[in-house]
């Protein structure tokens, strides 16, 4: 069962509902006996953070999880597993150290707000008999929809250079690894509470465009320095924090817990991500 604020014709065995994720309603229903929830809801931050933006960016998610857990409450039989969605960026800019889920120092600023409030308003939740885990998960790479379309789309004119300095770190995960995560972690019933879902080898902004380029088959990418960046984001209604903010992330609790990636290292993902993606999707001709 997939609830959806964007209801489409069931395709094989999936049953969508509709819910606004603000109300409870006969969706409720749906989670009666669930094995799993997994709850990925939440406005974009892939924009410009007007007050408005971020009133939406903080309800979506507060707002989601509150009814969720009003609705597991109201079950005679909840999910066994709840997997709430987070965000690496939960951690502070960090050139000098990684961040884990031991050692790792929270941030400051308006998206680190939104981190720490959504994963308090999933903390302050008690369900006797629902798991609950929280996932920091990091960029997502995959051949659809996410970050990979508008860097191919940099590549193809000749603009997949490093952003900023090239210093900052880049955390990474592939879809296919957090698919994975979920899948391993509802096999595991003595884990619980919060885990970095973030590929075990992040890189700096200069390598993730250098390595890249060489998968696509480019060789030149002119760099984007700090102020164009600034210019081009308010262009196109988004904000520089997602390019320059340096996320160094380690998935320190599961691997410690035994679980093993399929893409630990960037080159194969981003080879896998391009072998599902046409050459018009990264070629010009």
């Amino acid at each position: 069962m997939a609830p959806t604020r964007h209801p489409k014709p069931g395709q094989g065995r999936t049953t969508y509902v509709h819910w606004d994720g603000q109300t409870l309603g006969n969706w409720v229903n749906q989670l009666e006996n669930a094995d799993l929830l997994i709850n990925l809801t939440g406005k974009s931050v892939n924009c410009r953070y007007t007050e408005r933006n971020k009133k939406e960016i903080f309800d979506s998610r507060t707002n989601a999880t509150t009814v969720l857990g009003d609705a597991i409450r109201s079950l005679a039989h909840p999910p066994r597993l709840w997997v709430n969605a987070a965000s690496a960026t939960i951690y502070r800019h960090a050139e000098d150290r990684p961040m884990d889920e031991f050692t790792g120092e929270t941030g400051t600023g308006f998206s680190v707000q939104v981190c720490k409030k959504w994963e308090q308003t999933f903390n302050d939740i008690t369900l006797p008999h629902t798991r609950k885990i929280i996932l920091r998960i990091a960029i997502t790479l995959g051949h659809q929809g996410g970050v990979m379309a508008p860097y191919l789309n940099l590549m193809k004119f000749g603009l997949g250079g490093y952003q900023g300095n090239g210093r900052q770190m880049f955390s990474w995960v592939h879809i296919t690894d957090v698919c994975r995560m979920i899948a391993w972690l509802y096999e595991q019933p003595q884990l619980s509470g919060t885990f970095n879902c973030s590929a075990p080898n992040p890189v700096p902004n200069k390598t993730f465009m250098q390595m890249l380029r060489k998968a696509g088959g480019y060789y030149i990418g002119l760099p984007a320095p700090a102020w164009m960046l600034a210019i081009g984001a308010g262009m196109i209604g988004t904000e520089t924090e997602l390019l320059l903010k340096s996320r160094w992330v380690l998935p320190a609790r599961i691997t410690q817990a035994g679980f093993t990636f399929q893409y630990p290292y960037l080159q194969p993902a981003f080879e896998s991500i391009l072998q599902q993606l046409p050459r018009k999707a990264y070629h010009l001709f």
